[in-house]
C-alpha cells in the first residue's frame, strides 16, 4: 500500500507542550513522489506571546489576535492527518505540542511518526550537524520563511525527498516509522497498528498469553517505545514474547517513581514467567542476616548478581562495600551486639575485641545464650531494614497536569502511594495520608525510593 505522509510543523509560545501553546501549523501532505495537498494557518494561543518568540518568528500578538484557536481547527488536522505518517524535522517537538493540544480537548491524537532528523543521523553519517538549517546548507535548501510553519514544512519536505531517494533509505524509515519493528517479529495476534496506539507515557504494562495470564511485567517513561524495543530486540526473552504474548494492557503513573514501586508489587503479586529478577547494578551490596549454627542471628555484608540474591535474606542494599559495613557498623554498637557475628573478621577465633572491653555480653564465647542475645539482634536487624531515618512524603508528577502522585515513607518503610489533585494539596500530613493507598514495603522498594531519590534530587520531599 502506498504511503501517504503529513510534513508538520508548529510554531509555538515556548517549548514546553504542557506549558505553551501553539501559534502557527502548517501541513502539507505527500505521497513519496509529490504534494498532493497543502494546508497552514496561525492560530490564536489564547495567551500572550512572549517577545523572544516574536523575535524569532516574527509571529506577533496582533497577528494572531482574530486567528482561529485550536479547538476551532482540530477537526481538519485529524482529516487531514488520518492513515498519514506524521512527519516532522525533530517530530517529538511538534508531536508532543499537538498531542497536548488534543489532550486539552480530551482527544487521544496518535499517528506513525517519522522523524527526519533523526532520519538524516542514520542515512548521512558524518555531518557536522543534522538541525534543519545545516541539512538545509548540505542539499543547497532556500529557506526563505525559516522560523514560520510552511517555511520549515517545505524545507523538511525537500530534506525528506533527497534521503528518499535511495531504496536502503527508504527501509530505514521504514524501521524508524515502525518503531524499529519488522512485522513479522511481532506475535500473530498483535500488530504494528496496536503498538502505535499505546501511550507515550510513563507508567507499567502487562503482557498477556491466549488464556489473559500476565506472562510478563514491565515499566517505562515511555510505555510505546518500550513495548517497540521488547519486539525489535532479537534476544531470548524477544522469543518468549514473540511466541507467548497475545494481548498488552498497561496503567499510566504519571510518576517514574510510581512506576518503579507498582512494577515490583505487580511481579510479586502475579509471578509472571517471563520476567527475570531485577538487577542490582547500581546497588551490588547488601547487608543479609542469617543463623549460625549455634542459632544466633548474625549479619553479612555480600555483593551479589541476581542469581544469588534469591539465596539470601537480604536486609539493606548499597553502591559501595564501605557504605554496607558502615551501616552495619552502626547497627552493632547501637544494640550492643558481638562483632564475630558481623562478618567483620571471618577467621577470628576467641573472644571478640569488644568483650575485652566489655562492650559484648559474651556471645562469641556463649556465654550470652542465643535467646537474650537474639532480643537486641532482632532490632538490629529492624534498623538495618530502615534505609531513611526520618517520615517523610515524596511529592511528584501525576497521571495529569493538575494531578500529584505521594509516596509515604515512614519509620523507615514505604507504607503507601497514591494520587492526590494538585489544587488539594497541602503540607499537612494527615491530608496527604488519606490520598495513600497503604502497601507493606521492603528492602526492594526502599532501594527503589532510595535511588530515586539519589537521582531526582530536586523532587519535593515534605517531612513530619
Amino acid at each position: 500500500m502506498k504511503k501517504k505522509y503529513a510534513i508538520i510543523d508548529v510554531e509555538t509560545t515556548g517549548g514546553k507542550a504542557s506549558r505553551d501553546r501553539i501559534t502557527e501549523i502548517a501541513i502539507v501532505l505527500h505521497d513519496g513522489n509529490q504534494i498532493i495537498d497543502s494546508w497552514e494557518s496561525l492560530i490564536n494561543p489564547e495567551t500572550p506571546i512572549p517577545w523572544n518568540i516574536t523575535v524569532l518568528t516574527g509571529i506577533t500578538d496582533q497577528m494572531v489576535e482574530n486567528a482561529p484557536r485550536f479547538f476551532e481547527v482540530a477537526r481538519k488536522i485529524v482529516e487531514m492527518t488520518e492513515g498519514a505518517i506524521f512527519v516532522a524535522h525533530n517530530a517529538r517537538f511538534d508531536y508532543s505540542f499537538i498531542g497536548e493540544e488534543f489532550k486539552r480537548l480530551g482527544y487521544t491524537y496518535t499517528r506513525r511518526q517519522l522523524c527526519t532528523l533523526r532520519l538524516a543521523r542514520q542515512t548521512l553519517p558524518g555531518l557536522y550537524a543534522y538541525g534543519l538549517d545545516a541539512l538545509s546548507r548540505h542539499f543547497n535548501i532556500q529557506n526563505h520563511a525559516r522560523h514560520r510553519a510552511m517555511g520549515d514544512v517545505q524545507a523538511t519536505i525537500k530534506v525528506l525527498e533527497y534521503i528518499l531517494q535511495h531504496e536502503d533509505n527508504r527501509e530505514k524509515a521504514d524501521l524508524l516509522i515502525n518503531l524499529g519493528i519488522k512485522e513479522s517479529m511481532l506475535p500473530k495476534n498483535l500488530s504494528l497498528e496496536t503498538i502505535h496506539a499505546l501511550p507515550e507515557a510513563c507508567g507499567v504494562y502487562y503482557f498477556h498469553n491466549e488464556a489473559n495470564e500476565v506472562v510478563y511485567v514491565g515499566k517505562s517513561i515511555n510505555i510505546q517505545k518500550r513495548i517497540a524495543e521488547h519486539f525489535a530486540d532479537k534476544t531470548d526473552k524477544a522469543q518468549k514474547l514473540q511466541e507467548q504474548v497475545h494481548d498488552i494492557s498497561y496503567e499510566i503513573t504519571g510518576s517514574e517513581l510510581m512506576a518503579l514501586l507498582h512494577e515490583s508489587f505487580e511481579i510479586k503479586r502475579l509471578l509472571p514467567g517471563i520476567n527475570r529478577a531485577q538487577r542490582t547494578r547500581k546497588f551490588p551490596y547488601v547487608v543479609h542476616s542469617y543463623y549460625n549454627s549455634d542459632g544466633y542471628l548474625c549479619f553479612g555484608v555480600a555483593e551479589t548478581a541476581a542469581k544469588t540474591r534469591r539465596k539470601l535474606e537480604i536486609l539493606a542494599e548499597f553502591p559501595k562495600v564501605s557504605s554496607a559495613k558502615g551501616r552495619m557498623s552502626s547497627a552493632r554498637q547501637k544494640f550492643e551486639l558481638c562483632e564475630k557475628f558481623f562478618n567483620f573478621n571471618p577467621n577470628a577465633t576467641g573472644p571478640c575485641f569488644h568483650y575485652h572491653i566489655q562492650q559484648c555480653a559474651g556471645a562469641c564465647m556463649q556465654k550470652e545464650p542465643p535467646e537474650e542475645y537474639n532480643e537486641r539482634a532482632l532490632r538490629a536487624k529492624e534498623y538495618l531494614c530502615k534505609i531513611f531515618d526520618h517520615n517523610f512524603f515524596i511529592i511528584d508528577q501525576g497521571r495529569e497536569e493538575e494531578e500529584c502522585a505521594i509516596v509515604l515513607v515512614e519509620n523507615g518503610h514505604l507504607r503507601g502511594y497514591g494520587y492526590l489533585e494538585r489544587e488539594a494539596l497541602v503540607q499537612d500530613p494527615e491530608t496527604l495520608r488519606n490520598a495513600i493507598q497503604p502497601v507493606t514495603g521492603n528492602a526492594e522498594t526502599n532501594r527503589i525510593i532510595a535511588r530515586f531519590l539519589s537521582e531526582n534530587p530536586q523532587v519535593e520531599i515534605v517531612k513530619f
